[in-house]
């Protein structure tokens, strides 16, 4: 790195780490998801999201063995890299990361769009102002990552104390309002019911991994990494859990289907009336944001990563020049992703999402068992990681085939399209490599 780099480069503290993991896991997911992790998981769907976040602080572990060894921006990119000598696994590794964060992206800008157009109501709720909210939020972000790391930071860390301080102010009051009979028996839905509901909300969990992303931008990686990636989803556990517990005990599962992406906003009414619908539309918006702030930021320095290591094209690698931020990959990432919000079919985003990161967390915690005498880790947390995040996947592949189809054939071909891309990229890269050295 040259001078000028070293003297310009920004370092984030371990609030605004937590911030930036928080902030990726709770955003548009619980508002969007929550709704149906009730419906199939019954009075237990607090318990389904402690499951969720069992998963993800075994997986928390082997990022943080691995973050610390590789400390790459590439994060799971690299490690995934690292663990199988195929190239090819961690090319299609890779390119499932970029197609999962961008429709995480576009599934919060989606919940952004729909929470700020119900809120400024009347003849401004209309699909127009939906796609309009949706697309500017992505382009705000877009502007203030392209400013700088410290101002992506400390924008995480607003927005992250702000909603953090609105769902906490929820679950306070709504806990006063709790039916018992909406929560007993606690298995009415079974124990299949839990672990069905864990795997369809397993996107929320969703953004943790981040954190190592910016292994080379944070203070003291050898004792913030770890305090951030366990600290931001035990944090995010507790509100899974209260919000949970909250919205199913003083709403019917009529009521969460009926309202869906609003489940949340009207269980607020019974303690705090319309106040509290319109609380909980703020912290919606301030989640959704935070979200997008946190996840385009790690999924920029992932694209930059691979193109590196000639996995995307060159230009993903280009890097503003005193700020190190990787503006081409940024700006493209945001364009797709502003496309997809536009154009795409949301209701399958959730189950993609979710089954695309339980097997990245699979995979993760197998590089972890496959490379754990390099990076001095345990067997047994990733072992547990492993088998828990395949069993939850298979789980979510056997409900979408009895209850929904359309969406598993749809999963099916965007995995085919991911694996087919970085085949043929890997493969036009390998013929220049060729061309190269006989020239």
């Amino acid at each position: 790195m040259n001078q000028s780099k070293q003297a310009t480069r920004e370092t984030l503290s371990l609030a605004e780490l937590i911030a930036l993991g928080v902030g990726g896991m709770v955003g548009g997911g619980i508002f969007s998801v929550l709704g149906l992790s009730a419906l199939v998981s019954g009075h237990a769907a607090p318990l389904a999201f402690a499951f969720g976040g069992i998963i993800a602080l075994l997986t928390g572990y082997a990022y943080v063995k691995l973050g610390l060894h590789f400390r790459s921006d590439g994060g799971s990119f690299t490690y995934l890299e690292h663990a199988f000598r195929q190239r090819n696994i961690a090319g299609i590794g890779g390119w499932m990361l970029l197609v999962g964060y961008i429709g995480t992206m576009g599934l919060y800008a989606y919940t952004f769009g729909v929470y700020g157009s119900a809120m400024l109501g009347g003849r401004l709720n209309t699909p127009l102002m939906h796609h309009i909210l949706a697309s500017l939020v992505l382009l705000v972000f877009l502007g203030i990552n392209l400013y700088g790391v410290k101002a992506s930071g400390q924008t995480e860390l607003i927005l992250v104390v702000v909603k953090v301080t609105i769902l906490g102010l929820f679950a306070v009051a709504g806990l006063m309002t709790i039916k018992s009979d909406h929560l007993l028996p606690v298995l009415n839905q079974g124990m299949g019911g839990l672990i069905m509901g864990a795997a369809l909300i397993f996107v929320a969990y969703e953004g943790f991994e981040l954190i190592p992303n910016a292994v080379n931008e944070m203070k003291d990686p050898e004792k913030n990494l770890k305090k951030a990636i366990f600290g931001a989803i035990i944090i995010t556990i507790i509100i899974y859990i209260f919000v949970a517990l909250v919205a199913v005990g003083n709403l019917t599962p009529e009521e969460i289907s009926k309202y869906k992406e609003y489940a949340l906003a009207v269980a607020a009414k019974p303690a705090l009336g319309e106040f509290g619908f319109l609380l909980i539309g703020l912290g919606a918006l301030l989640s959704t944001s935070s979200a997008i702030n946190a996840t385009m930021f790690g999924t920029a320095r992932l694209g930059m990563a691979m193109a590196k290591d000639e996995e995307l094209p060159k230009a993903f690698s280009y890097t503003e020049r005193t700020k190190d931020i990787p503006w081409v990959s940024l700006v493209i990432i945001s364009l797709v992703t502003l496309v997809f919000v536009n154009i795409a079919d949301l209701t399958i985003i959730s189950s993609f999402a979710s089954s695309t990161f339980l097997l990245i967390f699979f995979a993760i915690n197998l590089s972890a068992i496959r490379l754990r005498q390099k990076i001095g880790a345990n067997i047994w947390a990733p072992a547990a990681g492993l088998i828990l995040a395949g069993a939850s996947w298979m789980v979510l592949l056997g409900y979408l085939w009895k209850h929904d189809p359309k969406s598993l054939y749809q999963i099916g071909f965007f995995y085919a399209a991911v694996m087919l891309a970085e085949l043929l990229f890997s493969q036009r890269a390998l013929i220049k490599r060729r061309k190269a050295s006989q020239g």
